[in-house]
């Protein structure tokens, strides 16, 4: 297994950023917003664009991304990777650019996203492919999928509507402490409760933002991460749980691929759920980080809605969950996955300002793609724990 040859330390990520975020200019395009993002993470770390030797992208508005980008900054890799897994698919990036850095076939890649689904519409950007056997029956994609695993989790294990709410609550508290974030409102229980609904039982607050958006990760070999100029952050743990394709063909809609990728992560980790500093979970909808609460075990199967009540997943509380804002409050351009390792990134390095977890060493990185399809985990660390 891949996860039994990649050695600790043998590659790091060293630049972060993200493109314009929102509603961005007229006339820009996702690759546009990929560049932007390339950009700004090589003067992150003080590379140059002349440095860059390998290319690792998705996005739903195009197939061919890398090499459009490839065209559009004049570069001439040795390696590219366009593994489109959906929202996931840049942590499984992380491991791929780990394995090619430590094989010597490239010294310094970026991975990167762009998307334009608020200005061209979401239906627009984020085509969905025909499916025989659910299309018939007119489901709203992707929210009656995570409505239907929300619906099973509360008729099963007593999660509630309010509990969901606390989710979407707690997101929004870490969203007034980052100036990025698209959501500058408070927000309260009631008023998700009260919001529209759109697919039973998840309201429009319960559901992710409409934004564009984009980004950038650098990475490179553990030695040259020593010479940059920002403290580097390494791969330490990766593991995979792809499950499904249709939301039909989930085994069980309370149980997600986390529960295999997650053990596969902590593993290669040497860590469990409690040496976790930082958690930074897909919340593209409210019952997603409560499924994934469980499923990477921090708390039991079914004890999820109960767990993120109170405020513990908020700032102040017991499990700082989410802490740019996410998916909910943060932006959410329609595939999250590259944002929550920015974002686990800058904690490492002690960046984030107010909502800035103390002292944290180790984060744990949870990307989903599809309808709860595919799962990756990714636990990323400091300088101590190489």
């Amino acid at each position: 297994m891949m996860q039994n040859l990649l050695k600790r330390g043998s590659a790091a990520i060293v630049g972060v950023a993200e493109s314009d975020l929102g509603l961005v200019a007229p006339h820009t395009s996702p690759i546009d917003l990929m560049a932007q993002g390339v950009m700004r993470a090589l003067d992150d770390c003080g590379l140059k664009l002349s440095d860059v030797d390998a290319l690792f992208a998705a996005t739903s508005q195009a197939r061919f991304s890398t090499m459009m980008l490839k065209e559009y900054l004049g570069l001439n890799p040795t390696w590219n990777d366009n593994t489109q897994i959906g929202g996931s698919s840049f942590e499984a990036h992380v491991a791929h650019a780990w394995a090619a850095i430590q094989l010597g076939q490239c010294e310094v890649a970026v991975i990167t996203y762009g998307s334009t689904q608020r200005s061209v519409s979401r239906a627009a950007a984020s085509p969905r492919e025909y499916n025989y056997y659910e299309a018939p029956f007119k489901p709203f994609m992707p929210p009656t999928a995570y409505a239907m695993a929300a619906a099973r989790h509360m008729h099963q294990y007593g999660t509630t509507r309010e509990q969901l709410a606390e989710v979407a609550v707690a997101a929004r508290q870490w969203a007034l402490m980052n100036p990025a974030a698209w959501e500058k409102e408070p927000l309260t229980v009631e008023q998700v409760l009260a919001s529209r609904m759109v697919s039973h039982p998840l309201s429009v607050r319960d559901c992710c933002l409409v934004t564009d958006g984009g980004g950038a990760i650098v990475m490179t070999s553990g030695e040259r991460a020593k010479t940059l100029k920002k403290k580097p952050v390494y791969p330490i743990g990766y593991g995979e749980g792809i499950s499904h394709n249709s939301i039909a063909n989930m085994a069980d809609l309370t149980v997600t691929g986390a529960a295999v990728s997650g053990p596969r992560a902590y593993a290669m980790a040497g860590l469990g759920p409690k040496d976790i500093d930082v958690v930074e979970l897909y919340d593209a909808f409210t019952i997603t980080p409560i499924l994934f609460l469980e499923d990477l075990g921090f708390c039991p199967k079914g004890e999820g809605g109960r767990f993120v009540s109170g405020g513990r997943i908020a700032p102040g509380g017991e499990l700082p969950v989410d802490t740019n804002g996410g998916g909910l409050s943060y932006c959410h351009p329609g595939m999250y996955g590259l944002f929550i390792l920015i974002e686990a990134v800058r904690q490492l390095r002690g960046e984030c300002g107010q909502r800035q977890v103390k002292d944290a060493e180790t984060a744990i990185v949870h990307g989903n793609g599809g309808v709860l399809s595919s799962q990756i985990t990714c636990i990323l660390g400091g300088p101590s724990t190489v």
